[in-house]
């Protein structure tokens, strides 16, 4: 296995640990779990990086790291909404949107076709990671800017999900269809 399956897989582990910190009602805890997130999150660039420098790009990769990003970001919206920070329908727009492309990909995987991140998916993570970084800010230091910041910046992550689903929906076409 190579260097960026290795940190996709890391990314994975590290969601039981932001997990464990997020739900404990310890002010510092929400800080180390915001540290915990933002080191997740920076793996997803890293490991892209690493796997297109070195010519190593994988189908596991292909597969797994946007299956990683949704299981941080999805972990995240969850624990964001039992907090109270963001309203649920932000949330199941986000994870909508998620279970409808790893479904499309599950599709596509059936016909022996792996669908990579597409440019549009990769600035939805971006800002997702943003926005959750916002809330998770707002939730550690609740003041007026840090909800602005979250509001606005989820407003932004909702806006570019869709997009981006419709993207993928779009190019993909072809690989939907209705049987009888």
């Amino acid at each position: 296995m190579n260097l960026a399956n290795k940190l996709t897989i890391f990314r994975i582990f590290l969601i039981p640990v932001f997990l464990v910190f997020i739900a404990v009602n310890i002010p510092m805890f929400k800080y180390i779990a915001t540290g915990v997130f933002i080191i997740a999150a920076l793996t997803d660039k890293l490991d892209g990086y690493i796997a297109r420098s070195r010519n190593q790009i994988t189908n596991f990769g292909k597969f797994m790291d946007p299956l990683a990003d949704k299981l941080l970001v999805t972990a995240a919206l969850i624990s964001l909404v039992e907090a109270r920070i963001i309203p649920t329908w932000i949330a199941m727009i986000i994870i909508t949107r998620e279970f409808a492309v790893t479904g499309l990909r599950a599709i596509a995987a059936s016909d022996g076709n792996v669908i990579a991140a597409s440019w549009w998916g990769k600035v939805k993570t971006v800002v997702q990671i943003i926005a959750i970084i916002c809330a998770l800010v707002n939730l550690s230091d609740r003041n007026d800017i840090f909800k602005a910041l979250t509001l606005i910046s989820m407003v932004i992550a909702i806006a570019v999900t869709i997009i981006s689903g419709v993207d993928y929906f779009l190019k993909n076409k072809h690989l939907i269809r209705i049987d009888k």
